[in-house]
């Protein structure tokens, strides 16, 4: 990985207001790349768009992915080299909430970008569509899901994500390889880091509970997940768009998380947060009666590591220890867009 490679590339990114979005942005802001970002208005202040003051050092612009005339203006006028596609509506329950919603920005939202990609004037050299390692048919078995087996996700988050999946292969087989447009789609596992605040996510809710001193309420401690601390997946895509920009054999998918010992049970993550947080938190098993959501998830990133020599750095002990120490510096007041650049700068020496 080299960071020299995105001074002065022109770079296209949805989605960066959220949390993932908000911590790639820093990333290339500081390697210098020229960065526009499109994306729907943090829900609060105190979201880590706004609390690391990123908008002042990239082009952003405020909209709704499903809004093709005023995406595709904004689109137009970046002239993109590199375009990361990460907006999303991505939280399961939610979906199950609001299921058109989410179809619409999952699905619509990925057509809208591909349009413009296939209509550029300037043209596009390296796309990533970023979903998640939700597409997979969950057959609830013990090994991890290859990037050949079936997709097929079973909630509307999951769904919409597969089928963003298909329309990508479509466009791509037939309009953008025509055009000379590399595109590579990227599955990634669960992410924690300091600055997320969504709801309905386990790491966000032991913070909440942690910040007023209540136990952590655990709506599944049982469910095993490929939890990884957010460094890990973002250096991933930048890596992947690096590539396929230099040499368009490398497109294809790719998942990406972490090893197998970091595969881990919602419990377990909770201990390690209660643990590291100290001041005596601990947490309560108790069911809501919510919706279906998988029991046992899991990738196979081989692909990724023979293709790219990429590997993770951080175990699943250290992603939440970078979690604490974030959000602890936040709660202290402190400038967390200094820890967020000093965490960075670790991950790469790492």
């Amino acid at each position: 990985m080299n960071l020299s490679f995105w001074r002065g590339k022109r770079v296209f990114l949805t989605g960066h207001t959220g949390f993932k979005g908000s911590w790639l942005s820093q990333i290339l802001i500081d390697a210098g790349a020229t960065l526009t970002g499109y994306a729907l208005e943090p829900p609060s202040d105190r979201d880590l768009f706004y609390l690391s003051d990123l908008e002042a050092n990239m082009n952003s612009h405020i909209g709704d992915i499903r809004n093709r005339e005023q995406f595709m203006d904004v689109f137009e006028s970046a002239e993109p080299e590199i375009v990361i596609h990460m907006a999303a509506q991505p939280i399961v329950r939610e979906s199950y909430k609001n299921p058109t919603y989410t179809y619409e920005t999952n699905v619509m939202g990925t057509v809208n970008l591909l349009e413009c990609i296939r209509l550029a004037a300037h043209p596009v050299k390296s796309v990533l569509n970023v979903t998640t390692d939700k597409v997979y048919h969950n057959k609830e078995w013990s090994w991890g899901y290859r990037e050949t087996d079936q997709l097929g996700g079973y909630d509307p988050y999951s769904n919409s994500k597969s089928c963003s999946e298909l329309i990508t292969n479509s466009y791509k087989s037939s309009f953008l390889t025509n055009q000379g447009v590399v595109v590579s789609t990227a599955r990634a596992g669960n992410v924690i880091g300091g600055g997320d605040f969504a709801e309905a996510r386990i790491v966000p809710d032991c913070v909440r509970a942690a910040m007023i001193g209540e136990p952590i309420i655990v709506r599944n401690p049982h469910s095993t997940r490929p939890y990884q601390h957010v460094l890990e997946p973002l250096f991933a895509y930048l890596l992947i768009a690096q590539k396929q920009y230099e040499n368009g054999s490398f497109a294809g998918s790719y998942n990406v998380g972490p090893e197998d010992k970091d595969c881990v049970t919602t419990g377990h993550l909770v201990d390690l947060f209660c643990e590291t947080w100290g001041n005596g938190l601990t947490w309560v098993n108790q069911s809501d009666g919510g919706p279906h959501e998988a029991n046992f998830l899991k990738l196979d990133c081989s692909l990724v590591k023979a293709t790219f020599g990429w590997q993770p750095k951080l175990n699943v002990q250290q992603a939440v220890a970078l979690t604490v120490d974030w959000t602890k510096a936040y709660l202290d007041h402190k400038n967390v867009k200094n820890v967020m650049i000093q965490q960075i700068n670790d991950y790469t020496r790492l």
